[in-house]
């Protein structure tokens, strides 16, 4: 996450102490590596297909024809749900890094242990995120969600209540630790007629989770027929697509979507993350949806509502199927090691990553008003 690679600090003779988190006594081992740098070895899967931010940044910079693609950010949370800051507080943000469009993709109500939002409570955000508009100030905020969908492809919000957003993202939040294929079940996704976008697509975690598996080419090329679209999280420990499956998504013809997945306003930064792995992969430009006018958009999104609707014969369920439940512990030294840990730009880190993206304080607000019911586990995402 650092914005400059150590090596070139250290070249420049500045200190490596600039570098977040990094005190003498650490800069002083970097400092012996860099000057007899050791054999590296290949990376497991699990922290195989990840890119730094430096390197983010210096491939983003050398490819200006898409300087367009930073001006749209689709995938964030507030403090409706497991984020730090207001919808106000990330609009003000994104403004400040020139964004000219967000979207608000808060938690579904399911997925309790983020306090999850219900019909109504979505409905009373949809009403600030318009007074928010009417101030006429950029950015423009997309009213949306990220909805928990089952392996079998359920959504758990009313159809009703999804149709008057601007975008609708699902995501999968249990059995992501499957190994068997699970092509199937992301065709049962991608034909939910109330998702335009898939999000976190293998639901990956940097050192904690490899994510699912499944035919990429028949997935992205069942993602171009139905006009889902998939998501490039541009968050750093999930970097979900990566490079090498997005090469697959551009050979098959799928549209993208960049999100930075930031649940603070200093994360709104990572959506360079995103676009570097867009430019590695391939990805035709005309096929971003980042790239479109808020008019073009609201057509596409329109236009893959229509032919999902077409398609399908009955509308998903909003029956949530059960799934197993799983908690990320990423206490140092236990199984999973330790994760990026999300901080609010003025709270403490929390290394409780079930809650990830709040200070302390605001975890322990969330938790006492959002205890899951007996015999569900918490779990996130």
């Amino acid at each position: 996450m650092w914005p400059e690679e150590a090596a070139d600090i250290e070249q420049s003779g500045r200190s490596l102490t600039e570098l977040r988190a990094i005190g003498p006594f650490t800069a002083s081992f970097i400092a012996r590596w860099l000057k007899d740098r050791p054999d590296v070895p290949v990376p497991p899967p699990i922290r195989d297909g990840f890119i730094t931010y430096a390197y983010a940044r210096a491939v983003v910079a050398a490819h200006p024809e898409w300087a367009a693609a930073a001006k749209s950010d689709q995938q964030m949370h507030t403090d409706e749900t497991d984020g730090s800051a207001t919808i106000d507080e990330m609009a003000e943000a994104g403004r400040d890094l020139g964004r000219e469009r967000i979207a608000i993709t808060d938690h579904s109500r399911t997925l309790r242990i983020t306090n999850g939002m219900d019909e109504a409570r979505l409905a009373a955000q949809g009403e600030r995120i318009d007074a928010v508009n009417a101030r006429g100030a950029a950015p423009w905020v997309l009213k949306g969600i990220e909805m928990d969908v089952t392996p079998e492809g359920a959504g758990d919000m009313e159809p009703a209540a999804l149709a008057r957003l601007d975008l609708v993202l699902g995501a999968f939040h249990s059995k992501l630790r499957l190994r068997d294929d699970q092509t199937e079940r992301y065709f049962r996704a991608l034909a939910n007629p109330d998702i335009q976008v898939l999000a976190h697509p293998r639901g990956r975690v940097y050192n904690f989770r490899p994510g699912l598996s499944c035919d990429w080419e028949r997935v992205a090329r069942r993602a171009s027929e139905t006009g889902t679209v998939l998501e490039i999280d541009a968050y750093p420990d999930r970097q979900d697509l990566d490079v090498e499956r997005l090469r697959i998504v551009a050979a098959e013809g799928a549209w993208i979507s960049i999100g930075t997945d930031a649940h603070s306003p200093g994360e709104l930064a990572f959506l360079e993350i995103g676009i570097a792995a867009a430019i590695l992969g391939g990805v035709p430009r005309e096929r971003v949806l980042n790239l479109l006018s808020n008019l073009a958009l609201a057509e596409r999104v329109g236009l893959v509502r229509a032919t999902k609707g077409a398609n399908t014969n009955e509308r998903g369920t909003t029956t949530m199927a059960g799934g197993k439940r799983e908690r990320i512990d990423t206490t140092p030294g236990k199984s999973g090691g330790s994760r990026f840990v999300r901080r609010e730009a003025r709270g403490r880190f929390s290394t409780d990553q079930t809650s990830a993206g709040r200070s302390v304080a605001q975890d322990k607000r969330v938790k006492a008003k959002n205890t899951a019911p007996k015999g569900m586990k918490d779990r996130g995402d």
